[in-house]
């Protein structure tokens, strides 16, 4: 129990001030509530002996009164501790969370899917809000009211009735620590399935026009079904757990109550303790059920919190794979690019993805890659954005190696436009400005026009204003291709790399964007990959990709010079564009 608490004790530290007022107005309520049984004594007391009279009555009818009034502003001041405690660090955890999403690199994501991390910030920060709330709400109220319960029984009462009473308790401590164990071990299989289930939900929604365009929506449903039942038969083996603690207590309560009442009537009638007393012994029996019963509510929230911040805690100790050497060259990226690889092997994969690869390609030219699916061309752009460190040879830019860089100079550096174009559920505006938001309307036109989009965007009702929906989900394919080329270029990067980025348009559209980058960024470097050889047929060099490995090098002449694959696939599709144009 006490080692759930200790995981949380760097956030009782800095908020034990509030904590410190919480717990005490937890126990001074305790100690108010306490007497009222007392007090109920008291007046059974009087009205036996005859002494009862009015002045008496409203005295301590008064006093509850006022313990009444005490403790309803004590009980607000605590639940605004408390919860607000609770909120606080809830808070604290998704910012981090957030943070350290934001820092990590591709073999993370590649690690962990995106449902299992959206359960972590929901489900498992709001386990870990209730012990930081209903926890210490519940412990400091069980001890505080049970400790001040036995006491009133002690010394009140009768010290030898109320240890003859509470004979059964141990019986309790020894079934809750084992049910304790059991629940957090099993809660923890619970997160696990709801993290599953988490992830079968997002890729669902995200997949959702595939799985209707493939018709398996059933199947895809009867799968959900499968997985919601393994939450639910998870998390009802945590309930029958949960369930076992409340018997066990009710069991021990009703020891407790025929111990009383069979020796505390023996003291009543040898005069060892009055009827009011005993009166007032079983009201405390009966506030003690309290205690007992918070037991098995405070097990399960302090073994499901425990079990949630193990796991967010795993999550944040995560080591990433790319990391910042001590003082690192700072200022932004210019000059050339040596790219001088011996092998690149993806991590957990035993075959190299790239051998041999070596290019250098000068500021101001463009480069083109052209290859098969698969032969390496994308994992050429991963290895120049670092993100992957684990190859054999050297990646610089000015003749500086890219790991000697901070990795926000990298960012700023190279912008890419990736195969799958992701927009924001915003405006096209603020889409394109998105890695420059202090872009004015003209500057946002401006790049708007190199991707040759603008004119489409003004077709739409709502012009820059229009919503383009969740990824894009209102627009077509090449309208969201330039889009992400025009924000890539808002950010004027020293590197674009536009990987098979103009798939989507047309060969009037494709080459309209490619006179406009080689004039607009005849200073900077352009590096292309595409399917299409038109795309890449006026870069300054061209390599071939095939295998992972470098086949063909050379400019569009000299690659049509060596019939090659590229002078294949070249003639190839300029046979198929001019049956297109005769319309066969």
């Amino acid at each position: 129990m006490f080692t759930t608490f200790k995981k949380y004790g760097w956030f009782f530290k800095l908020r034990w001030k509030s904590y410190s007022f919480g717990v005490a107005a937890l126990i001074i309520c305790a100690i108010l509530q306490v007497l009222n049984p007392k007090i109920i004594g008291t007046i059974i007391d009087h009205f036996i002996a005859g002494t009862l009279s009015w002045k008496i009555l409203l005295f301590w009818v008064g006093l509850i009164l006022l313990f009444s009034l005490v403790m309803y502003a004590l009980r607000y001041g605590w639940r605004m501790a408390l919860f607000g405690n609770s909120t606080l660090i809830e808070s604290i955890l998704r910012n981090r969370l957030f943070s350290f999403f934001t820092r990590m690199d591709s073999e993370f994501y590649h690690k962990y899917r995106t449902g299992d991390l959206m359960a972590h910030a929901t489900n498992d920060l709001a386990a870990i809000r209730f012990v930081a709330a209903d926890g210490v709400l519940t412990l400091t109220d069980a001890l505080s009211l049970g400790g001040v319960t036995l006491f009133s029984m002690f010394f009140f009462i009768d010290w030898k009735l109320t240890l003859v009473s509470i004979l059964p308790l141990p019986i309790l401590i020894i079934v809750s620590t084992y049910l304790g164990k059991m629940i957090h071990a099993r809660y923890s299989g619970a997160l696990q399935a709801f993290s599953s289930m988490n992830d079968h939900v997002q890729e669902s929604v995200t997949g959702m026009k595939v799985l209707k365009t493939l018709g398996e929506e059933k199947e895809d449903f009867s799968a959900f079904k499968e997985e919601t039942q393994q939450v639910v038969d998870k998390n009802q083996r945590v309930y029958k757990l949960k369930a076992a603690l409340n018997p066990s207590i009710e069991i021990v309560m009703g020891l407790t109550y025929v111990i009383a009442l069979l020796v505390g009537g023996n003291f009543v009638q040898n005069g060892r303790i009055s009827i009011g007393d005993l009166v007032a012994f079983i009201s405390y029996i009966g506030m003690m059920q309290w205690p007992l019963l918070a037991v098995g509510g405070l097990i399960n929230t302090l073994e499901r919190g425990s079990a949630a911040y193990d796991r967010v805690e795993v999550l944040l100790n995560y080591d990433p794979s790319i990391v910042e050497i001590e003082n690192p060259y700072r200022e932004a990226l210019d000059g050339d690019i040596a790219f001088e690889l011996n092998s690149f092997t993806y991590p957990d994969d035993i075959h190299p993805a790239l051998t041999n690869i070596n290019f250098h390609l000068e500021k101001g030219n463009m480069l083109g890659i052209v290859g098969r699916t698969g032969s390496g061309k994308s994992t050429i752009y991963k290895l120049l954005m670092r993100e992957y460190d684990q190859y054999k040879g050297e990646i610089s830019y000015n003749d500086i190696n890219i790991k000697e860089y901070a990795l926000e100079s990298l960012k700023k550096g190279i912008a890419i436009v990736p195969q799958e174009n992701f927009l924001f559920s915003t405006t096209i505006r603020e889409n394109i400005r998105f890695g420059n938001p202090t872009l004015t309307q003209e500057e946002v036109e401006q790049y708007a026009k190199i991707a040759n989009i603008h004119e489409d965007i003004l077709q739409f009702p709502e012009g820059y204003d229009t919503q383009v929906g969740e990824r894009g989900v209102s627009l077509s394919g090449g309208q969201k291709q330039r889009i992400a080329i025009a924000r890539a270029l808002a950010v004027e990067p020293e590197c674009l790399i536009l990987d098979d980025s103009l798939s989507a348009v047309d060969a009037h559209t494709e080459e309209a964007i490619l006179n406009s980058l080689k004039q607009e960024r005849s200073h900077k470097t352009t590096i292309i990959s595409a399917h299409r050889i038109s795309s890449i047929m006026h870069a300054d060099e061209i390599i071939v990709m095939e295998n992972g490995s470098i086949s063909e090098r050379g400019s569009h002449q000299q690659l049509i010079g060596t019939k090659g694959w590229y002078n294949d696939m070249y003639h190839k599709q300029q046979l198929e564009k001019k049956l297109d144009k005769e319309g066969v």
